[in-house]
């Protein structure tokens, strides 16, 4: 058996990734990756049959593995397959989201001083939040709306929450990841937080986003605990981590 890995465009490797998509069956965060050019295509090859593919971060992440996939029939040559990736590919660093079981295996063998650096989210189920303090959600007017407060750590969304006459949040959703998939993001100004604004907004722009045809997700770095919770209340759950480790040296 001869098992070789060589470079392929991006667009040459696209039906493997789909199939990838699809027995991921989640938000996959890197999606995008493929069509924005923001990384390396490899092709997995058993005596000259493509059997796989990976592909590693060049602008973003570079070095690091990012996307693994062997067919099914092949599968139980998949760690022959990695090992012959790092070495063709020099790469240095492995990640993977745990809820996308080959990829996890991979860095559990491959990869050390492993990390969480992000906690992904999924739907958990139907939440009866009720307004607080009279909030009204809304879609942002175009022109003569409220001013909005300055953020810090997202965008700001489509969507604001308005409350005794000022808006106190914002948020919408992002839609460059995986069909259906679509990322929840909001902010809540500083001084109104821990006052349930920020748990309804999520509730409700999961109601926009499903209604828009889409399946809400989101993600939070791991440290970050009151946004955790935000989305707990919200409606979310902890479906996976964001891993990832430095490639073992092998001997």
């Amino acid at each position: 058996m001869t098992i070789e890995v060589t470079r392929r465009t991006a667009e040459e490797l696209f039906p493997l990734h789909e199939l990838f998509r699809a027995e991921a069956n989640c938000q996959l965060i890197r999606d995008s990756y493929w069509t924005r050019g923001f990384l390396e295509a490899w092709a997995l090859l058993i005596d000259g049959k493509t059997v796989g593919h990976a592909a590693l971060g060049n602008r973003h992440f570079a070095g690091r593995v990012i996307e693994f996939f062997v067919l099914p029939e092949y599968r139980v040559q998949a760690a022959e397959l990695f090992a012959e990736l790092l070495r063709a590919s020099r790469a240095t660093h492995v990640e993977a989201q745990t809820n996308v079981p080959l990829m996890a295996a991979m860095v559990r063998e491959f990869a050390t001083e492993t990390r969480t650096e992000s906690l992904l989210f999924a739907e958990e189920g139907p939440t009866a939040l009720a307004a607080p303090e009279d909030a009204v959600f809304r879609r942002k007017r175009e022109t003569g709306d409220l001013g909005v407060f300055e953020h810090r750590m997202e965008p700001e969304g489509e969507w604001v929450i308005e409350a005794a006459g000022e808006i106190v949040g914002t948020g919408g959703f992002l839609t460059h990841y995986n069909p259906p998939y679509a990322d929840l993001y909001m902010e809540v100004e500083e001084s109104k937080r821990r006052r349930g604004f920020g748990s309804y907004l999520i509730q409700e722009l999961r109601r926009v986003c499903r209604e828009a045809g889409k399946c809400p997700a989101a993600r939070c770095d791991v440290g970050n605990v009151a946004s955790r919770r935000t989305l707990e209340k919200g409606g979310m759950i902890v479906c996976g981590e964001l891993v990832a480790g430095m490639v073992k040296s092998r001997k």
